[in-house]
């Protein structure tokens, strides 16, 4: 089963179903101990990191998050929930985030001044490397986006690939050992985001 992590945010329905439509069980959950035990998790998100992380701690599945990808379980972030994996977030006013990647979140900031934010819409993905969740993903592929902030990995050896907007490059995807993130939303990325979520439910964790 795929447990999808709920801590208050918006958006989990949509990757439930995204999930039921390439027959895949999934359930949204809260409970530490159903995480944990979960063959594959999901961390979506939308909002804040500050809310988020409140949340997060109030439920107790911070800890419960750490000891997943411990365990060596498949994880997949999305939105802010690529963001929070991080160590620290710009987001208000600065954030203690999760830790499970190296690295900080900044404010989006398009060297095109004339472009808005959050950067919201289509844009396609240049991989940097092969990983099992992207198989039989064209380069330049494109997903969809709503963000103000971005990851900024302190390693280039967690790049899965790279977004431009307004004249700015930033990481869109990540991966380390059996995590794997994207700042964009596969649940709502049409074909290719079902495709990339067929890939996360058959993977092993391993790359």
């Amino acid at each position: 089963m795929v447990a999808i992590v709920d801590y208050g945010a918006g958006n989990l329905t949509s990757v439930r179903l995204a999930f039921e439509k390439i027959g895949v069980r999934a359930a949204i959950t809260s409970v530490p101990g159903e995480i944990i035990a979960a063959d594959r998790v999901v961390f979506p998100g939308v909002g804040s990191a500050g809310a988020a992380m409140q949340r997060l701690e109030q439920l107790r599945l911070s800890e419960a998050l750490r000891d997943v990808v411990r365990k060596g379980t498949p994880f997949l972030g999305i939105c802010l929930g690529a963001q929070i994996i991080l160590d620290h977030s710009e987001e208000d006013g600065g954030i203690k985030c999760l830790g499970l990647i190296p690295g900080k979140v900044r404010l989006l900031r398009p060297a095109d001044r004339t472009v808005k934010i959050p950067h919201m819409g289509w844009n396609s993905v240049v991989l940097s490397r092969r990983h099992p969740v992207f198989e039989g993903l064209k380069e330049g592929s494109e997903f969809y986006f709503v963000h103000s902030y971005y990851t900024v990995p302190l390693s280039q050896d967690v790049f899965l690939g790279e977004t431009e907007y307004g004249g700015t490059k930033f990481v869109s995807a990540m991966g380390l050992a059996n995590l794997v993130a994207t700042q964009f939303h596969p649940e709502r990325s049409g074909r290719l985001g079902l495709k990339l979520l067929e890939n996360f439910s058959r993977w092993d964790g391993r790359c």
